[in-house]
This record gives structure tokens, sequence and C-alpha cells, in this order.
């Protein structure tokens, strides 16, 4: 845990000169105070990650009796532990389970069903490794209507809605490349399950950036919570936001580059170079 946090206190260091320093201060808070209160719970440290927290599946369970969960026939959720048990209640409640492949570095998004799953194989599907071995991937030519996004967070304004992930931008990229699609519009409701101490009231809406993803409901293991965000959905890929480093990582987002070069007949904008942040060791 303090090699975590020391390579967090690190980052919060080489980032002084960036605007996006604030983010990470934020982050570390909350990271160390979940570790600091045994909230967290593995993987851990939680540093660098959405992190898993005590009562996860309370807040899950909440927001799997939401009126817009209980509506959609298919529901985007995350691949982070936290949100597992959301992955589940999707599965068992007969809906469809749209899942990004882990920091979309191997892929895209694997689809799942249960009527579709080897019998006894549900509690497996809902992990990553098993979203990829039973989930149908699909490409950006996929006619699929999402109705309702389940995203991961580190903290998250309950007042603004506004939300901070950990850091490596795929949540807003993901939902980029749903826009792109037309799988989602701005009528696409946004949910987020953390713990109470995740809440947060010092993130700056004016700081936030225009790929920023808000939150529209809030789960916690204790309360629902409707932000009523006025901040603007994002519309599609910032390609001028982008960095060279970041677009080296995904394959993906190079096939859409390309994609959209070659019919457009125009070359797309790069965004500044950067230095990507850690990422937090995944366990095989």
């Amino acid at each position: 845990m303090a090699a975590a946090a020391a390579a967090s206190d690190a980052e919060g260091e080489r980032q002084g000169g960036d605007p996006k320093a604030w983010k990470w201060k934020i982050r570390k808070r909350v990271w160390d105070l979940l570790e600091a209160e045994d909230i967290a719970r593995n993987p851990r440290p939680v540093h660098h990650r959405i992190p898993n927290f005590a009562g996860a599946a309370l807040a899950a369970d909440s927001l799997g009796k939401l009126d817009v969960f209980q509506k959609a026939q298919c529901v985007k959720v995350n691949p982070d532990s936290p949100q597992k048990q959301v992955r589940f209640l999707t599965l068992t409640g007969g809906k469809k389970l749209l899942t990004p492949q882990p920091r979309l570095r191997t892929g895209f998004f694997s689809v799942l069903a249960s009527q579709t799953l080897p019998s006894g194989s549900i509690l497996e599907a809902c992990t990553s490794v098993g979203a990829a071995k039973y989930g149908r991937p699909i490409g950006l030519d996929e006619k699929i209507k999402v109705d309702l996004i389940v995203i991961g967070s580190v903290a998250v304004d309950p007042t603004t809605g506004a939300r901070l992930g950990k850091g490596e931008g795929f949540a807003e990229l993901e939902y980029g490349m749903l826009r792109y699609m037309g799988a989602i519009d701005d009528n696409a409701m946004i949910v987020t399950s953390v713990h109470d101490k995740q809440l947060v009231d010092d993130i700056p809406v004016e700081k936030l950036l225009v790929h920023d993803v808000p939150v529209d409901i809030i789960c916690t293991p204790t309360q629902i919570i409707y932000t009523n965000t006025r901040i603007p959905k994002p519309q599609g890929i910032y390609w001028e936001k982008l960095s060279p480093e970041k677009l080296g990582q995904i394959r993906i987002l190079r096939e859409l580059k390309r994609r959209i070069e070659r019919e457009t007949g125009q070359l797309l904008p790069t965004g500044p170079s950067e230095k990507l942040p850690p990422t937090a060791r995944r366990r095989r």
C-alpha cells in the first residue's frame, strides 16, 4: 500500500505544472481515505484503480432497483470489481450486458446475454476474464442501442454530477465511441455506484474538460442521489484532446481515426503529447 501511495505522490508532483493536477489531488485523497479507514476491498491497494469498497454489493442492489435499470434492455457496465454485482444483476435480469475489454488494448466491447451462456457460468461471465471468454466481440459497425450506462468512479460530486475516474480516460473514450456508433445519445442516463466516502464537494465544474462524463444518478450503500446535472454530456471523441501516446495504446481508436480520415479525406487533429499516468498492476 505504501508503494502505491508513494507512486500517487510522485504522480501529483510530476503533474505539478499540469492543468489536470487538481484531479490527482482529489483522487489521492479519496484513495488514501478508503485505505486508511479500511473501506477498501480487494484488489488492493486501490490507488490507480476504480476502488472496490465495503458495501459495493449493497450499492449495486440499490442501482438494480432503479426504474431506469428495470426498464433497460441493454446496459453498458464498466469491468471493474465494485460493479461486478451490477453486471450480475444485468445478466440475471435478462438484459444484454455490454462491457469493454480491459483498457481497450486487446479489443473493443463484448456483448453477453444470459440465454447464450453455458449453464452455471454467469458468475464467471461477470468477471473481466469471463466476459472476454463468453462474450461476443463487436466492432464499430455493430447496430446496438444502449439504454443505460453504469460507470465506475474514484470521486463524484452529488450536487453537480461531476465525476473523476482513475485518470486513464477510458470511460470517456468508451462513451465517445458509443456516441459515434449511434448507440447512445444525450438521453442515455449515466449511473455510478460508490461508497459514501467517495462523495466530494470540491470538483470545480469550470475546470472540467469537454470530454469529461458527468453522472445523473449516484448509488451508495446508504442512499440514492439524483444529481440533476447540468454538465453537458460529450458528443463524441475529441481528437484534438487525444494524445499520440493514448492513441498508440488503443487499436480500435486508431482504426476509427483511419476510417474517418478515409471517409472525409481530411486528417484529424491530434492532441498534445503526454506522459501517461501509472496503472494499477492487474492480477492474472
